[in-house]
């Protein structure tokens, strides 16, 4: 896969989807490509915290409108991402490809304790990530001209944003009940 595809799928399909994102937190040990994302949006504030429990232990409630973590979500990590995230907030976290049903089905329904919205995209070359949601439906709430005017993009715009959605009927029919939207 194109080393660029990954970091702006990460951060661009949360970012045009949030009404109106201010806060981000990216939880990481290594975010420089995901960082560099985040700098076309000069009007969020970022912060970078490393995989270490300790760190995001710290962080106070309510504080970001989105998360974006390659930190696996198990329970307690879910809890504390689920309390600093704002009352409409969004979480991105990278997934296992969405052929492995049995490993993403545990993580879906553990996200449903504290999303609404819970839907896997494609990152390209097999991988994916789940966007969960508290308020806004990635595709039905995308704003598209922040998706189709911001610069320097490779890989993300408004088509490519609707699309990572997509997927085959065998593959969707095996999250059913599981998938949120």
């Amino acid at each position: 896969m194109k080393s660029f595809i990954y970091p702006e799928m990460m951060v661009h399909v949360a970012l045009c989807t949030n009404k109106n994102p201010q806060n981000v937190l990216i939880i990481s040990d290594n975010a420089e490509f995901l960082s560099h994302e985040m700098q076309k949006y000069s009007e969020v504030n970022t912060k970078v915290i490393g995989s270490n429990m300790d760190e995001l232990r710290e962080e106070a409630d309510g504080t970001y409108d989105v998360v974006i973590s390659e930190m696996y979500g198990d329970a307690v990590v879910l809890a504390h991402i689920n309390r600093i995230l704002k009352p409409d907030g969004q979480l991105v976290t990278n997934n296992k490809p969405l052929e492995d049903v049995e490993s993403n089905k545990v993580l879906m329904e553990e996200l449903a304790h504290y999303f609404k919205i819970i839907m896997p995209y494609n990152l390209g070359n097999d991988n994916s990530a789940i966007l969960a949601s508290k308020e806004y439906h990635p595709t039905a709430d995308i704003i598209l001209q922040r998706a189709d005017m911001l610069d320097d993009l490779q890989y993300y715009n408004g088509d490519i944003h609707i699309a990572s959605f997509a997927m085959p009927n065998y593959i969707r029919k095996e999250y059913l009940g599981i998938i949120k939207n």
